[in-house]
């Protein structure tokens, strides 16, 4: 009947109080290896609890609310894979991000949600030891080799935007390197690049055990300490900052691009990646979003909308700046140059 009115439901305050249930399902569907274990062919909840050593109860009940949340389908009590859990969630795929959950998931991230509310009172993270930027927290180290997955395609695709450095063998700093996927991957590109990857020292060796397995270690070097602190060097053709600036508020910021600026040679670039929410803050929404993790586990951090990482590089005196998006990734490159 036309007119009608939409009647109030309680559905979307239950379902989002009650989602930490969810987290807990993917959790431990991933510890259990259910969803290879769904690839593999084990399809039904007494096949699966044969294959993983489960009860056939336990895994028709988890099974069936992975279903209901759409990470599994089921058909005549037969389960499989949806596209996105088949690509992500499968152990035997090159793009499996199960091991994610030790950094996403780790008690020091998730303990600074414990306080949201005293975080929101604050405006910044109630944690006293200062959040996850802490000097040299071990949290990096799990999110060096936990999220390392997550970056593999689109470091690649950004150090493919850049052929005009193909013959130039640019020398590359890439600041808060983690992982290092995104230096190495200019390495890979560019068989002249010489890399320059700054971190912590126990999350640089990380880093350079990524750089062995790529076989650019001869050409991957360190730089001990903090991004603040330690000499960078010059001449550089390239510095990458990847997810760094989020953590800190926006004069923070401008100092730093003020030495990464000072680091390039005339003509060079600085490439941020950044989550890059709109002008109202609350789309796309993951990049929107990602301002309440800042909230909670950041003094002062936050998620820049593009005007506003344009304004900290150009306060830092950079020339200009661009936006690009970048495949495979709902995050934003913003290319800056000297």
């Amino acid at each position: 009947m036309s007119g009608q009115t939409q009647q109030p439901s309680p559905e979307l305050f239950f379902q989002t109080v009650n989602s930490y249930q969810r987290t807990a399902a993917v959790k431990a569907a991933i510890e259990l290896d259910l969803f290879s274990a769904v690839g593999e062919g084990s399809a039904t909840a007494a096949e699966m609890a044969a294959s993983r050593g489960v009860s056939e109860r336990g895994a028709r009940i988890l099974c069936d609310y992975l279903v209901v949340n759409g990470l599994l389908t089921k058909e005549g009590g037969r389960y499989a894979l949806t596209q996105d859990s088949a690509f992500f969630l499968d152990r035997r795929s090159p793009a499996y991000m199960g091991g994610s959950i030790e950094f996403l998931l780790s008690p020091m991230l998730v303990s600074n949600f414990e306080d949201l509310a005293a975080a929101v009172r604050n405006g910044g993270t109630a944690n006293p030891e200062g959040g996850t930027v802490s000097p040299e927290n071990p949290v990096w180290v799990k999110f060096a080799r936990a999220m390392a997955p997550m970056a593999a395609m689109p470091s690649q695709a950004i150090a493919g935007m850049f052929g005009e450095l193909a013959g130039r063998g640019p020398k590359v700093l890439d600041v808060a390197a983690g992982h290092g996927l995104y230096g190495i991957a200019f390495a890979q590109r560019f068989p002249g690049a010489e890399v320059y990857a700054l971190d912590w020292p126990a999350v640089l060796e990380v880093a350079k055990e990524n750089a062995r397995a790529a076989g650019v270690a001869e050409r991957h070097h360190a730089i001990e300490g903090s991004a603040f602190d330690a000499d960078f060097g010059d001449g550089y053709d390239v510095a990458l900052l990847t997810n760094f600036l989020h953590h800190f508020d926006p004069p923070t910021c401008e100092t730093l691009m003020q030495k990464v600026r000072a680091a390039l040679k005339d003509g060079g670039m600085a490439l941020t990646l950044e989550f890059v929410p709109d002008e109202g803050r609350v789309t796309p929404p993951v990049s929107a979003a990602f301002s309440l993790m800042m909230l909670a586990s950041t003094p002062s951090g936050d998620a820049y909308t593009y005007a506003e990482l344009e304004r900290i590089c150009s306060n830092a005196g950079f020339a200009r700046s661009e936006p690009r998006d970048v495949p495979a990734s709902p995050q934003k490159l913003v290319v800056s140059y000297k």
